[in-house]
């Protein structure tokens, strides 16, 4: 096991981030969801996207953007932090450096999804303070429920 107290530092991710992603993440999470990290995210999006790194090891990401078409909106993707380095704060720096990034480029809002039985997911985004959507079945695909958080970023 990890101790949090290790030396870690936030960067900018890169194109080719993507390859550690999806080699990690289906580990992490224990079962396959590295099919909705397309490469695309990385290949586009690699500027609004963060790694966190400890020493030469990659421990954890935030895959994000900024929306083109309501261009008050960021939108965070998706989110991993290796299991042995979990419980030490780090999504929620994450989410905190995509905050202020955000708001250097004038988005109000950061918007976010998880599966509607995602219980973790749901209590981590109302302790960051996103509002929490009721249960929308249908809502990315049929037969599949979601819920959506959404959080008004403000000037501190």
């Amino acid at each position: 096991m990890t101790s949090c107290d290790q030396k870690i530092r936030f960067r900018t991710a890169v194109p080719n981030d993507h390859h550690w992603i999806v080699r990690s993440v289906d580990q992490w999470w224990g079962r396959a969801v590295s099919h909705a990290i397309p490469r695309l995210f990385l290949d586009h999006f690699y500027e609004t996207s963060m790694i966190i790194e400890d020493g030469d090891k990659n421990v954890g990401f935030l895959v994000g953007f900024y929306s083109a078409s309501e261009t008050e909106i960021a939108y965070v993707h998706f989110v991993g932090i290796d299991p042995d380095y979990r419980r030490c704060g780090l999504a929620a720096e994450l989410y905190t450096v995509f905050f202020e990034r955000a708001l250097e480029q004038s988005k109000s809002v950061v918007k976010a999804i998880t599966a509607g039985s995602n219980d973790d997911s749901i209590a981590f985004h109302r302790q960051l303070g996103f509002t929490v959507s009721e249960p929308i079945e249908g809502y990315d695909r049929p037969g599949v429920t979601h819920i959506i958080f959404s959080k008004k970023l403000s000037e501190k």
